[in-house]
């Protein structure tokens, strides 16, 4: 059993999974993920996370840990481990993930990035490329779109949530 509840990520999904949408499409297309799509995903935790959590001491430990991934995401980014968009798309995701759940979602991810990186060289040497043709990601090959793994993480998550939840 997961330690995020049915009810939160039932709460969650439905407006996470298009901002999720569309980090996929600007992160394969631009190689970006806007900062509008985080401020949003931000906020959608700061007003649906008064509903799907408990008040004290969930939602406010929730909110911190956007603020303790987000300067872990700076220190990679300022060292080049890391963009700067994954970084604050990772922080403004972990939130809505429970503390209890982390080993669960590194395993998600693990899976995740696997089969988003073979996907997207794969796409990238064949006629499928052709769907997308004006995609900056096809270009840069020693670069990956990191929010087209992150991104499906989180539904997933979220997903999982409301099946498996407590």
């Amino acid at each position: 059993m997961m330690q995020i509840t049915s009810w939160s990520a039932a709460w969650f999904l439905p407006f996470v999974a298009p901002l999720c949408a569309w980090v996929i499409w600007s992160d394969l297309s631009a190689m970006r993920i806007p900062n509008k799509t985080v401020l949003l995903l931000t906020g959608v935790f700061v007003v649906i996370g008064l509903i799907a959590l408990p008040l004290w001491p969930d939602y406010p430990i929730r909110l911190l840990s956007l603020v303790v991934v987000l300067i872990a995401g700076m220190v990679l980014n300022a060292i080049g481990l890391m963009g700067a968009g994954d970084s604050k798309f990772i922080a403004a995701a972990a939130p809505f993930i429970a503390p209890g759940d982390a080993g669960l979602l590194a395993y998600i991810f693990g899976i995740n990035v696997l089969a988003c990186y073979v996907t997207h060289r794969v796409v990238m040497r064949t006629s499928l490329r052709n769907m997308a043709p004006d995609w900056i990601s096809w270009e840069r090959t020693k670069k990956f779109p990191l929010g087209f793994s992150l991104a499906p993480t989180l539904v997933i998550y979220l997903g999982l949530g409301i099946l498996y939840g407590a």
